[in-house]
């Protein structure tokens, strides 16, 4: 079973949990080992991909706090349109209790392991019902960028832009923007918002190298009075 590490992190003034975990767990399945995230010290989320032995293991932090609705904005380092295609990373809401599934609305980078395909996407799960998944291409080019999503009771409008601002200050900052207002919004409880970054494929890494990404900020804006 996976756990939270011991180890608190602090982390866009939230604490962070890291996630461990001594057999495979989803997602993947995988290995989770706590010291593959760290903070530095400028204030950035380190996750890291590692190999030890035989054994691939991954990275998850788990904020100890639930928010609902609101806007959950990601400022991430340049880096994540280079993963590898066998690689994921995820920004995205998640309850251990089953109903609404899981409350998971995600922001994902990820390839599944067709070096082909777009490399982002936007997702209110189930992702396999019609109209629930946007997929696009983030086309970063090695430059910082901001993704957020925003939770509401009738809406979940998702968007990314290129540098450090929360809004596109002209149409070449937007990346890409989506509005989902589908039938599985689901209601807020008791999710919190994780970020991880995994392996698709059983396999490891197709370039056999280990990875890291880096989150610059986290921030969170409850909905407007």
């Amino acid at each position: 079973m996976p756990s939270a590490n011991r180890r608190e992190l602090l982390f866009s003034g939230y604490r962070w949990d890291p996630k461990s975990s001594r057999e495979p767990v989803g997602p993947g399945p995988n290995y989770f080992a706590g010291d593959n995230v760290w903070v530095d010290e400028a204030g950035r989320l380190h996750l890291r991909i590692t190999r030890r032995g035989e054994r691939w293991h991954c990275a998850e932090a788990i904020c100890r706090e639930s928010f609902g609705h609101g806007k959950y904005v990601f400022f991430l380092e340049p880096g994540v349109e280079r993963l590898n295609e066998n690689i994921v990373l995820g920004l995205f809401t998640w309850d251990t209790q089953p109903g609404h599934h899981n409350r998971e609305i995600d922001i994902e980078f990820a390839r599944w392991r067709d070096k082909a395909n777009a490399d982002a996407q936007y997702v209110v799960q189930p992702h396999d019902r019609p109209g629930n998944i946007h997929r696009f291409g983030s086309d970063l080019q090695g430059q910082r960028s901001a993704h957020w999503f925003e939770w509401r009771a009738d809406a979940v409008l998702f968007g990314s832009v290129r540098g450090d601002q929360l809004e596109p200050g002209s149409g070449a900052d937007l990346i890409q923007s989506w509005v989902y207002t589908g039938e599985d919004i689901p209601p807020p409880g008791r999710e919190n918002v994780r970020i991880n970054l995994w392996l698709c494929s059983p396999d490891g890494p197709s370039d056999d190298e280990e990875a890291e990404v880096v989150v610059r900020r986290f921030l969170y804006l409850p909905p407007a009075k």
